[in-house]
């Protein structure tokens, strides 16, 4: 039988998914309980401990399965989104089945207000793509806020109904210009290479593993690694990298030599990249 990646298979030696019953060998076999993050960022890690890798994050209204919680304050989870599995904070979830969000953030980042009023102390920052479900719209002092079933408020043009899609993922991109380089990270605060090529086929409608290995495995299909033949959209794949082209001349990555969303000329990237030990692997059209 082929090995199961351990990034998306919940198994442990003590603990399993009941679905994997006969399939993986554990002590005990648990039905995953439904829960939805309530923290405006959670930090999806490894091992159960605070100073473990950083293997992604989970933004607020985004929903995922519960397997087990240990005494420490933490719950080995597998995310519904794209099914990596990890450990999350317990105070940063809530169980059980939730109404379906109704709209996603749409601005690369929003406030929460605890009143209708953008002069009141907000209580949370929202990245783009968190989820929210509205309960109804409101007016006040010529603003237009949207009233979330959490208690808060939001401008309401930074909202988008669940159902809207974007057209372009690398227009999407183009938006955390300048957010800083985080590895694991996949917010406003702070994003990484697939975490941005994830974002933004997400927005698009386009589903999208977390790691880059995964992405150049299943996305979309390959093409000659010649820049003459690439256009806008196209991925590019390094060991452990990937970026998203925009043109003829340039490309779009979230990259640790400028420790930032940035954009880069192809010719001097692709050098610059194989210069320091990495030349350039694969590339793929998703759309």
């Amino acid at each position: 039988m082929e090995s199961l990646d351990p990034r998306l298979t919940p198994a442990r030696p003590d603990c399993a998914a009941a679905h994997l019953r006969g399939i993986v060998q554990a002590e005990r076999y648990v039905e995953p309980i439904a829960a939805r993050v309530l923290d405006a960022v959670a930090p999806l890690r490894r091992l159960p401990r605070p100073d473990a890798g950083l293997d992604t994050e989970v933004l607020a209204g985004e929903t995922l399965r519960v397997l087990d919680e240990d005494d420490e304050g933490w719950s080995w989870v597998q995310l519904d989104r794209d099914g990596y599995v990890g450990y999350l904070p317990s105070h940063a979830i809530l169980k059980g089945e939730a109404a379906p969000a109704t709209h996603r953030v749409a601005a690369l980042a929003t406030f929460v207000y605890p009143a209708l009023s953008i002069k009141q102390p907000p209580t949370a920052r929202l990245s783009f793509g968190s989820l929210v479900r509205v309960l109804r719209e409101r007016e006040e002092n010529g603003r237009r806020f949207a009233i979330t079933v959490e208690g808060g408020a939001i401008v309401a043009h930074h909202l988008a109904p669940i159902d809207t899609r974007e057209s372009d993922p690398v227009a999407v991109a183009e938006r955390f210009l300048g957010i800083p380089y985080l590895w694991g990270g996949r917010s406003s605060l702070g994003i990484d290479c697939s975490g941005l090529v994830q974002t933004a086929l997400f927005s698009c409608g386009i589903p999208c593993p977390r790691d880059t290995d995964l992405q150049e495995k299943t996305l979309g299909e390959p093409i000659g690694l010649d820049p003459a033949g690439w256009r806008r959209g196209d991925l590019l794949f390094w060991p452990g990298h990937v970026a998203l082209v925009r043109d003829g001349e340039t490309f779009v990555h979230a990259n640790a030599a400028m420790m930032a969303v940035g954009i880069e000329g192809i010719a001097e990237g692709l050098a610059r990249i194989e210069a320091a030990g990495t030349p350039l692997r694969a590339a793929r059209r998703v759309l």
